[in-house]
């Protein structure tokens, strides 16, 4: 599904603030894995989403989504292969349009828009449909703004929106760090389950051990812009917090305190 070869990236290249984000990067993602990736911050997670979801371009490598070479194509272009789900719950959704007006929005993802009626009739038997899964009570709400929605309310329909229409690819940016830590694991929950039913291929960046060891069938660990680990099968499955420590320790050589990593 996503083909990832010999991706460098720089930021500030050739000033006194040059980072080398990405160092060399090359992965084979197939379709349907759920990857989790988990690093130091720093180590180049949210540049690796970025450069998938074509927010930069890479100095140099290829990056090809489904067979295709995206590796020049902008943002907007990628996004009909890819949805996207931020840290933070205010950039998923238009805080000044209603629910049934961002919904009506998503459903329309990858789609040309002329300027016919944006919300049909026809669509807010299925919107209440999707809504009543949340179990949040949005589906007798649908005209409510949704920059009155709480946090957790409007990540819920963030996610949501992000696969109504389903996508080749989901990238989760540390989706549920802003969100107190009951609502947290309600969307995280949200996630497998839309997950395991669309079969979808998503990589998700998490600062929380304990969730990159449950949750997907692949953890990717990243150090200074580089692959360190790559675990998935049984391999995986059993792990420990503990255990990928050790394999921190073990690959690089040297010690990693445990706050670096928030661990929760």
């Amino acid at each position: 599904m996503i083909s990832l070869k010999n991706i460098i990236k720089y930021f500030h290249k050739g000033s006194v603030n040059e980072v080398f984000a990405l160092n060399d990067i090359s992965l084979q993602i197939e379709e349907g894995d759920f990857i989790t990736v988990i690093g130091s911050n720093g180590a180049g997670k949210s540049t690796l989403l970025n450069c998938i979801a074509g927010s930069f371009f890479p100095d140099s490598g290829s990056i090809v989504i489904n067979k295709h070479n995206v590796t020049d194509w902008p943002e907007y272009k990628r996004a009909k292969f890819l949805s996207r789900v931020f840290q933070d719950p205010l950039l998923g959704t238009c805080p000044s349009a209603t629910i049934k007006q961002n919904m009506a929005l998503a459903i329309r993802r990858g789609m040309k828009r002329g300027l016919a009626q944006g919300v049909k009739n026809k669509d807010l038997d299925l919107f209440r449909k999707q809504l009543t899964h949340l179990g949040l009570g949005l589906e007798e709400r649908l005209g409510d703004i949704v920059g009155l929605l709480s946090g957790g309310q409007r990540q819920a329909l963030t996610m949501l929106m992000a696969t109504m229409i389903r996508p080749e690819v989901l990238l989760l940016d540390e989706h549920i760090a802003a969100l107190d830590p009951k609502t947290a694991n309600q969307i995280l929950n949200l996630t497998r389950d839309i997950v395991r039913e669309q079969n979808l291929t998503t990589l998700m960046i998490t600062h929380n051990m304990k969730h990159a060891i449950a949750f997907g069938n692949r953890l990717v660990m990243l150090h200074q812009g580089r692959i360190i680990l790559d675990l998935k099968g049984e391999e995986k499955m059993n792990l420990t917090v503990e255990d990928l420590l050790t394999q921190f320790y073990k690959s690089q050589g040297e010690e990693l305190a445990n706050d670096s990593l928030l661990l929760g």
